[in-house]
């Protein structure tokens, strides 16, 4: 865990983030967005619980770097405000936050790279399909995860949790390839990573 938010330091990005009120603000208001979408959950059995990520979503506004921060933030909310422990921080911010931003921004320069560079492409692609997949991934890497720590047999990760990976894929898109589509449309100069000239002037 450690590691991962340690690769998101870096002076120059602090340094702009301290220098400029408006992306604090940015950086406040994606935690606290965060923090309270994740309150919204379900699920049967303890750790096996299914809620939507909006990282993609985040990651696309602020930039990996600070969609880290802001994750690591709404972790803290929850740590204050909810029955979360501080020794279920390490595994949630891993598992929860910090790789499926790592995995957003992956997909994210994968579509820059090899996609043109368009409006409806970014909307579909860059927000909807990844932030899907990004959801679906994740109950994925979880689940890996509890098998291999003994916590839940194959069966029963079957059965309550990896089959949700099925369901949760299009809700997660809806919400994040909405929120993304509002943004660009009203609020362009929000989203740190849309280049106006790039997927507006083709």
């Amino acid at each position: 865990m450690a590691a991962l938010f340690a690769a998101t330091i870096n002076k120059q990005a602090y340094s702009t983030l301290l220098a400029r009120p408006a992306r604090q603000t940015g950086v406040f208001a994606c935690a606290l967005c965060l923090a309270l979408l994740w309150q919204i959950k379900a699920g049967i059995l303890e750790h096996l619980n299914i809620h939507i990520l909006g990282l993609t979503a985040v990651t696309l506004i602020m930039g990996w770097r600070l969609a880290c921060l802001s994750g690591l933030m709404a972790s803290l909310l929850l740590i204050s405000f909810t029955k979360m422990s501080f020794e279920q921080l390490p595994e949630f911010l891993t598992l929860s936050v910090f790789i499926p931003i790592y995995i957003s921004y992956g997909l994210y320069l994968l579509c820059y790279k090899f996609l043109p560079r368009h409006f409806f492409v970014y909307i579909f692609v860059c927000a909807f399909l990844c932030a899907g997949a990004v959801g679906a991934t994740k109950i994925l890497i979880s689940g890996g995860y509890y098998y291999l720590s003994g916590l839940y047999d194959l069966t029963t990760l079957k059965e309550n949790y990896i089959f949700y990976a099925v369901i949760m894929w299009f809700p997660e898109a809806m919400l994040n390839g909405m929120s993304i589509t509002l943004l660009i449309t009203y609020r362009p100069h929000w989203v740190k990573t849309f280049y106006d000239q790039e997927y507006l002037n083709k």
